[in-house]
């Protein structure tokens, strides 16, 4: 038994704390697939919302906001899943409760309050999901962009009235300086995206503990 329980903890452990290559991608594609399961997930939340909320006086509302809850249930269960495959560390187990039918049903799903938990954080995620999607995509590509700059700055225009970052920083029109310097930012950029894509997938993943988890779990 001994042998057994520390073989099931090896999978674990490799994954929390595998290759950094593997884990920069596991993290880049957390990131990057955030942005469009983001879209969607706050369109949903926002749209079924506000949709229930404005019919509530006629009673068209109640399986709207009902049916809302039930799906925005769903997206954040996916986005359980996709917290607890980057950081190899489970979201608190949550309690299964009957859905329920017709109106007894409605008013349990409504009155769910992990399912508004739920949905603050579909709709508070998206503005940090295209942050973070936008700071990875743009640090990773702007990188490599700029560590090739030699290679095709001269398509960039030329005139005299045109200035480079390093004339308009350093007053220095030097062909040489110019492709120096963005070699180096390139550099820079490429050797510290390990890190920044980590910071960006940890503060996307403790927003998603801090109101996915389950209170009553």
């Amino acid at each position: 038994m001994p042998e057994t329980a520390s073989l099931r903890t090896v999978p674990q452990a490799s994954t929390e704390n595998g290759p950094v290559a593997h884990r920069f991608r596991r993290e880049m594609g957390y990131l990057l697939s955030g942005l469009p399961l983001g879209v969607a997930a706050f369109t949903v939340a926002v749209t079924g919302f506000a949709l229930g909320v404005s019919t509530l006086v006629v009673w068209i509302g109640l399986p709207i906001l009902a049916g809302t809850l039930r799906t925005v249930r769903a997206l954040a269960n996916l986005e359980r899943r996709r917290v607890t495959a980057v950081t190899g560390r489970p979201l608190p187990s949550q309690h299964p409760r009957p859905a329920g039918t017709g109106w007894d049903g409605a008013l349990r799903a409504v009155r769910e309050r992990q399912s508004w938990r739920d949905l603050v954080y579909l709709v508070v995620a998206f503005p940090l999901q295209v942050t973070t999607f936008s700071v990875a995509l743009t640090w990773t590509l702007g990188g490599v962009g700029e560590l090739l700059y030699g290679t095709w700055s001269w398509s960039l225009p030329q005139g005299p009235d045109d200035q480079g970052l390093v004339e308009l920083i350093f007053d220095n029109s030097s062909r040489a300086a110019d492709i120096g310097f963005n070699t180096a930012m390139g550099v820079f950029m490429l050797a510290t995206a390990v890190p920044v894509v980590r910071w960006l997938a940890a503060m996307q993943t403790r927003l998603a503990r801090a109101l996915l988890t389950d209170r009553a779990a």
